[in-house]
């Protein structure tokens, strides 16, 4: 399928890799079919999941165990449930990158990481209770 999208113009996207988020992502509850791109580049740390719904609303994600070491995700039941989760390699966690004007306030979210289930193509952010995980950790040491 051609997917036109407003940051990289129009891409083909194969239909069976969307990933689905039945509950949408907190703030953007009307979108919930992305395609992930750029995840199968060798050590690529960034990433984009692109909205299908919304051509305008792409995130840039990270892997977090790349970029914060000793990071952990601790999955709840319910949302092991949700997302169909029955082998937890076939599940990848990603990170919402925060790209200010600021380049040097460059930040992630290690408290609310995504899931998704590469298999069942479902996906879903989760609000962490480590409250030592922050909300804003910066990419830049001088911050």
């Amino acid at each position: 399928m051609q997917l036109e999208t407003a940051h990289f113009g129009v891409i083909d996207i194969d239909e069976t890799e969307f990933i689905y988020f039945p509950e949408g992502i907190p703030g953007f509850e009307n979108s919930k079919r992305f395609a992930l791109i750029g995840h199968d580049v060798k050590d690529s740390v960034f990433f984009w999941l692109q909205s299908v719904d919304m051509p305008e609303l792409c995130f840039v994600v990270a892997d977090p165990f790349m970029i914060y070491e000793g990071y952990t995700v601790d999955v709840e039941d319910e949302d092991v449930e949700a997302l169909e989760i029955t082998d937890p390699n076939k599940v990848i966690t990603l990170t919402i990158v925060i790209i200010p004007e600021n380049i040097n306030e460059v930040r992630v979210n290690l408290k609310a990481p995504i899931l998704i289930n590469v298999e069942k193509k479902l996906g879903k952010q989760i609000i962490q209770k480590n409250d030592n995980l922050p909300i804003r950790y910066y990419l830049c040491k001088n911050n």
